[in-house]
């Protein structure tokens, strides 16, 4: 079969691998249909990521469609399923807890599409692609929901979500700061935040293109640069990978309000305002997003029409153009076939 492999900065070719084996029981065989590119791809492809050394299979958001099951699997072949891009048993005392990303059954950091995870496990930029811990990992897609809507289901759209549909959850109605710059993250937090009943929301970024996007998604545009603070906002997002942006939304966090932050630091010490989050009650949340907990909630919301992410999406390109189109630098680039 072919697989597309990231072999360094700026280098993607599609080469013949074996197929997997299987499916063994509990297992199934995914034929992707339609792969997004997420916001660290960009930073991957640039050479920004070393902590990911190449080769390894590429991409890593995806819907497919069911080519064979194992013992044990309850779908047909044809049906269409998101999948997660973290591998999660379902089973375990993290998994029953939502927390998906640090399944004690798989080794730390199992993903598709990247690093270690992407050589065990394969990329979604591929003919096929196995996946185990099946009727956990693979959830079927509504009747009327396409694979290209929903193709960045796998970790972009549920990294978004967690950042504004929890704090909504608690203040209703609330206004909210994205502090912008990873692409299409900030832009979901945007469409999001809206589409949950957010009074407004309020967008700070130093990209022109995004700050565009995200006004005409809604969007009041506060700020082109990160100032000290902004606000102060009840819930704020700190969705770029700029310390000056994390700390602009820190210190826009109105007291007992709440941040969250999706940008990977790898400095040794990224400065916070730690004694003003005290002094205000801040809660801050940073970490890896729990995928496959959140992807049903949004099944449902694209379902019934209150999630719109093809307004993120800046292209859809047919399957064979994937190794030239993944590697220009894009807010969220579609691949189907």
């Amino acid at each position: 079969m072919q697989q597309l492999t990231y072999l360094g900065p700026g280098s993607l070719e599609w080469q013949d691998v074996p197929a997997p084996e299987g499916p063994g029981p509990g297992e199934a065989l995914v034929r992707p249909l339609a792969v997004a590119t997420r916001d660290l791809d960009r930073v991957i492809l640039a050479g920004g990521a070393a902590f990911f050394p190449p080769p390894f299979p590429f991409g890593h958001e995806g819907v497919g469609a069911v080519v064979d099951v194992g013992a044990g699997v309850d779908l047909a072949a044809g049906q269409l399923v998101s999948i997660p891009f973290e591998i999660s048993c379902g089973d375990c005392a993290a998994c029953r807890r939502g927390h998906d990303a640090h399944c004690e059954r798989v080794p730390r950091l199992s993903t598709y599409g990247m690093g270690d995870g992407a050589r065990r496990y394969g990329g979604f930029l591929s003919d096929l692609v196995r996946v185990p811990f099946a009727p956990h990992m693979l959830v079927p897609l509504p009747e009327g929901v396409s694979a290209a809507q929903v193709a960045s289901l796998s970790d972009n759209i549920p990294d978004a979500y967690r950042t504004v549909a929890g704090p909504l959850a608690e203040n209703p109605g609330a206004a909210v700061l994205v502090c912008g710059g990873t692409g299409s993250i900030d832009l979901s937090a945007v469409a999001l935040a809206l589409a949950l009943g957010a009074e407004r929301v309020d967008y700070a970024c130093d990209n022109a293109d995004l700050r565009e996007r995200a006004g005409a998604l809604g969007a009041t545009v506060v700020a082109d640069a990160f100032p000290e603070r902004l606000g102060p906002y009840p819930i704020t997002v700190a969705a770029c990978l700029d310390r000056a942006g994390l700390q602009c939304a820190l210190r826009s966090t109105e007291p007992e309000g709440a941040c969250t932050s999706i940008g990977i630091y790898v400095e040794a010490e990224t400065p916070v305002p730690l004694f003003e989050m005290y002094t205000n009650g801040i809660e801050f949340h940073t970490g890896r997003v729990m995928a496959r907990a959140i992807i049903p909630e949004l099944l449902e919301l694209a379902a019934a029409g209150r999630l719109h992410s093809e307004q993120v999406t800046s292209r859809i390109v047919p399957w064979d153009n994937a190794a030239d189109a993944v590697g220009v630098a894009e807010t969220k680039l579609v691949v189907t076939r």
